[in-house]
């Protein structure tokens, strides 16, 4: 096989592979979600999982949260946080007090239990793990955030704010 080939196939793989699995980030840091949040004009959707003991999390995240439908919807519409509560990783002990402060103040009692919040941290809905898939999840997380009333918040575009032609 020819070097041109070879590479177009590579190419052709990586593309695919991209195109397969959307990069979307969980973010560890509470301000910094909701910094996104406020910028992006998107709810935060907040995960209060014990993600390598809690079983309900892990068929969570393995039937919705890494799926492509799940993936795609939320990197269009949502900024991801978690709010992890592990037994066989080590947090950081300025996550791990930021965790244990949010469910506090959250009055999370099980886990998975999934929030949807607004910019400044007010509860929209609440939700956990639901059968049926990523696109089953989805479509309910969408009728939890019309329900909600959710309207996204503008976001700046400068284009949008060019002067008229003459």
């Amino acid at each position: 096989m020819n070097a041109s080939i070879r590479m177009f196939l590579f190419s052709f793989l990586f593309a695919a592979a991209a195109m397969a699995a959307p990069e979307v980030k969980w973010l560890d840091d509470f301000s910094a979600a909701k910094a996104a949040a406020q910028k992006e004009g998107k709810p935060i959707l907040v995960d209060f999982s014990g993600s390598d003991w809690c079983g309900w999390c892990i068929k969570l995240d393995k039937e919705v949260f890494s799926q492509k439908a799940f993936l795609d919807y939320a990197g269009e519409n949502l900024i991801l946080f978690l709010a992890d509560y592990p037994r066989h990783k080590q947090l950081s002990a300025q996550v791990k007090k930021q965790n244990d402060e949010l469910q506090n103040k959250y009055r999370i009692e099980g886990f998975p239990t999934v929030l949807l919040l607004n910019a400044d941290g007010k509860v929209l809905a609440q939700t956990g793990y639901q059968p049926g898939g990523a696109e089953v999840y989805v479509k309910s997380l969408r009728d939890l955030l019309t329900k909600a009333g959710w309207k996204a918040a503008p976001v700046a575009n400068p284009a949008a704010k060019a002067p008229a032609a003459k």
